[in-house]
């Protein structure tokens, strides 16, 4: 069947299987690979993306149900000179370890920083609690996203 997305900012027309798993389609159809695949089961996070501005785990979605929908993956999220504020913040504040896990745990805390206002530690943990780390406690994530929320520009582009 012929999806119609636009990702990135980009608008791409591809002939795709009913059943192809939205992930599948934007690391192997579109060559996008920092969205990654942790575990199959929806467990992780480590495929989340922002589908129409929500963190959305990119391993339940066929790609199908995507057609005409705007997606945002982490390659698209700041310019190719400069990072976005959350992708800053979790490298000032050691928000990451081996970096498996970052680009979904970045896009999850874009849309969170978004969804909810008056971040704390709490609300954090709980608005990430979908988001695996196999290598860190946590404690510097949660740290990042807070900064991150606290930036003038927050979750801006």
């Amino acid at each position: 069947m012929k999806i119609s997305v636009t990702v990135n900012g980009e608008k791409r027309d591809n002939e795709v299987e009913p059943r192809l798993l939205l992930v599948h389609y934007l690391r192997d159809v579109l060559a996008l690979t920092g969205t990654n695949v942790g575990c199959d089961t929806s467990s992780c996070g480590a495929c989340t993306i922002l589908l129409e501005g929500q963190s959305v785990k990119s391993c339940t979605v066929l790609a199908a149900q995507a057609d005409g929908a705007t997606i945002t993956t982490i390659e698209g999220l700041a310019g190719p000179d400069r990072m976005h504020p959350v992708q800053e913040a979790f490298r000032e504040h050691h928000g990451l370890q081996c970096g498996y896990c970052t680009p979904g745990m970045v896009m999850a805390a874009v849309s969170l920083i978004e969804e909810v206002p008056d971040l704390d530690e709490a609300k954090v943990r709980e608005g990430l609690e979908g988001n695996l780390c196999r290598c860190t406690g946590y404690h510097n994530i949660v740290k990042a996203v807070l900064a991150a929320a606290k930036t003038p520009a927050r979750s801006a582009s």
